[in-house]
């Protein structure tokens, strides 16, 4: 889950810890895979639009908030919730890119009204894909996917238009999503209203999303596990599938056990 930092005592808002800053700002940060919701998170650093949520509400006369990101992306679609909440919060908003915005991580930075990234910091813009683990698909719905794709780049597009530098066109910003661009601090500079700061030592970023990409560059990709690391992988995988299951058995459970006494209500037993 994402790390908060906020006011004058720690405090807890729904699974978070919130920590005390001061009265008038508070700390967010993306250090995971930006998921839907809480069932896809693999990693504690992980983050859904229903943390943002709650951290949001809990903001009680906050004025600005500091956000950092180092985040590989993640879900287009929840990427686009958590960019749409921040921007309806009246604070002001500084987003610092501590090591990289990759992806829908690179769409949340720019709900920023100041975006800092470090020379050697890391920005990616790429087309939005979605994924279909676990799930199969007939033409018509992959066609019906391929246009709400497309209409998710051209909001995408505009996102990013929002941030770009004088005279830099669509075109220009849509090339690079079409290909794929990684881009260092220094080179996204010179196409998005970014302030460049020194070269720092951010904490690395490590995301399986990282190997689903077409570029992503050699020091990113992960190298291949030990016999023991993968067995830990699939032990881990099991057991999450395990509690989603037992979770959506307990759920059907009390749905039937709500509908048999509603059926004795109903007969007056």
């Amino acid at each position: 889950m994402p790390i908060l930092k906020f006011n004058a005592q720690n405090k807890n808002v729904g699974r978070m810890e919130i920590k005390n800053q001061t009265e008038t700002t508070a700390d967010l940060n993306i250090f995971g895979d930006i998921v839907s919701d809480e069932w896809d998170k693999w990693s504690d650093d992980d983050t859904c639009p229903s943390d943002i949520s709650e951290f949001l509400k809990s903001l009680d006369g906050v004025q600005e908030i500091n956000l950092h990101i180092n985040s590989g992306g993640g879900s287009v679609f929840a990427g686009i919730a958590i960019y749409n909440m921040l921007k309806r919060n009246s604070a002001k908003i500084t987003v610092y890119i501590d090591g990289i915005a990759a992806s829908i991580a690179s769409v949340i930075a720019c709900a920023g009204d100041r975006i800092i990234i470090p020379a050697n910091g890391t920005f990616m813009v790429h087309k939005p894909t979605n994924g279909y683990f676990f799930a199969s698909m007939n033409a018509d719905q992959l066609r019906k996917d391929a246009d709400t794709l497309d209409i998710c780049q051209k909001s995408i597009l505009q996102t990013y238009m929002s941030k770009v530098k004088e005279g830099i066109t669509e075109d220009q910003i849509n090339n690079l999503i079409n290909e794929e661009t990684w881009m260092v601090g220094t080179d996204a500079a010179e196409y998005f209203d970014f302030e460049v700061e020194d070269d720092v030592q951010a904490a690395a970023c490590t995301s399986g999303l990282f190997d689903r990409y077409d570029k992503t560059p050699e020091r990113l990709k992960s190298h291949p596990e030990s016999k023991d690391e993968t067995e830990d992988i699939v032990d881990a995988v099991i057991k999450r599938l395990q509690e989603r299951e037992d979770s959506l058995k307990e759920e059907q459970r009390e749905n039937l056990k709500k509908e048999l006494l509603g059926d004795l209500d109903a007969f007056g037993i």
